[in-house]
């Protein structure tokens, strides 16, 4: 009797708190709004209504990366309805090869930029963050509309964009 009360003691006990886990996990990520922990500093670089509440991206706590050469380390916020995602990212700025690098969480991705060219839906986020870090006086603005600005900074225009995907969580 006792060999068996040791035995299911524990899992009593689990079962008991199993309710007021999961009621305090649905409270964490179902009843919170994240707009309501926004960081100070964040630059809100786009925000629009969608069907389950609110898109919203930023950037804040931008500093030097001091082991990439005109390289920056920068948070970014990603609000989708009550979803919150903060990643951390290197930018670098240099004319030579301008890059955004992230995570998808299984991967880092090394994403090409070419700042002052072309901008479609598939790098409007990469370039809205990329000219945050490097140019935060531009922060926000259409990448599209930053050309003549791009080229004043020794930008060509003319780099071909290319995504480099490695497997595996760099941090």
């Amino acid at each position: 009797m006792n060999r068996l009360w040791f035995t299911v003691q524990p899992l009593l006990a689990l079962a008991a708190a199993t309710p007021l886990l999961a009621q305090g996990f649905a409270f964490e990520t179902k009843q919170q709004d994240p707009s309501r922990y926004r960081p100070p500093g964040l630059k809100i670089l786009s925000q629009r209504a969608v069907p389950y509440g609110e898109e919203v991206l930023g950037v804040y706590a931008i500093r030097d990366a001091e082991d990439i050469e005109e390289g920056k380390r920068v948070k970014v916020w990603h609000e989708k309805g009550a979803d919150l995602k903060v990643r951390n990212e290197t930018i670098r700025c240099d004319t030579t090869n301008p890059m955004r690098i992230t995570s998808t969480g299984s991967q880092m991705l090394m994403l090409e930029l070419n700042p002052g060219g072309a901008v479609a839906p598939h790098n409007l986020e990469s370039h809205l963050i990329w000219w945050a870090a490097c140019v935060p006086d531009l922060a926000g603005k259409d990448p599209n509309s930053l050309q003549a600005e791009a080229l004043k900074l020794g930008y060509s225009g003319m780099k071909i964009e290319r995504s480099h995907s490695l497997p595996g969580n760099p941090r």
